[in-house]
């Protein structure tokens, strides 16, 4: 968490306003929203077992890096078996989901939206942060969708197992009280959209990307068709 606030405010600095005393940060109450749907989860998340509250509270905070692992698999995978262009888009979605991180990053900073422990003024699992650390969108959200998209790129299967994975982020996000329903359904939305966009432009380019990388992209041995599975 600490890591993502720190990205975020290096990716807006030239363009956010001074946040001034964190003490004193004002922003955009989003609870009239969706704040009721948000307690009823927060409050189911209050009365749970502990062990799922822990596991949710584990997947929340370090659940991003099983993305980072999917694309280590990905790209390996590829380039074992000599399929380049599967290769050139498995080294591409660690940048597709660092862009989208930066538009989730510029969107947050416009739109300076309070977290919602700070706006209904509730006990959640994570530790409420600064109230200068805006709430819409969720960038764990918004990566976690990125991720999943360009995964899709790569792998049918490495597809499949990311979007249900960027699917709990989400809802472990709400969970632990971090965010609003509505922030991590348009961090989902902003990944997805931006991840895809970009997605298709690496597609189209694969083929001549591919010849340019060489052993990024090729273990040795004759190159192969791209696969659709990994």
């Amino acid at each position: 968490m600490n890591l993502l606030h720190t990205l975020s405010s290096a990716a807006v600095s030239a363009a956010a306003p001074p946040a001034g005393d964190a003490a004193t940060a004002t922003g955009y109450d989003g609870a009239g929203i969706d704040g009721p749907a948000y307690l009823d989860v927060v409050h189911t998340a209050q009365d749970a077992p502990g062990w799922l509250d822990h596991a949710v509270s584990l997947y929340s905070s370090y659940g991003l890096a099983i993305f980072a692992v999917l694309m280590l698999y990905g790209w390996w995978s590829a380039r074992a078996r000599g399929e380049r262009e599967r290769a050139v888009r498995a080294l591409a979605a660690p940048v597709l989901t660092v862009l989208a991180f930066v538009a989730s990053t510029v969107v947050k900073s416009a739109v300076r939206e309070l977290r919602p422990c700070h706006s209904l003024r509730v006990a959640t699992l994570e530790a409420c942060p600064a109230p200068d650390d805006w709430s819409f969108p969720s960038n764990h959200a918004t990566i976690a969708a990125a991720a999943a998209i360009a995964l899709w790129f790569v792998s049918v299967r490495l597809g499949v197992v990311a979007s249900v994975c960027a699917l709990a982020m989400a809802a472990s996000r709400v969970w632990v009280g971090a965010h609003y329903p509505h922030d991590v359904a348009v961090g989902l939305a902003v990944g997805a959209l931006v991840a895809l966009t970009l997605g298709l432009v690496v597609r189209a380019l694969a083929p001549a990307l591919a010849g340019r990388f060489g052993p990024l992209v090729r273990a040795g041995g004759p190159a192969r068709t791209p696969g659709a599975s990994a």
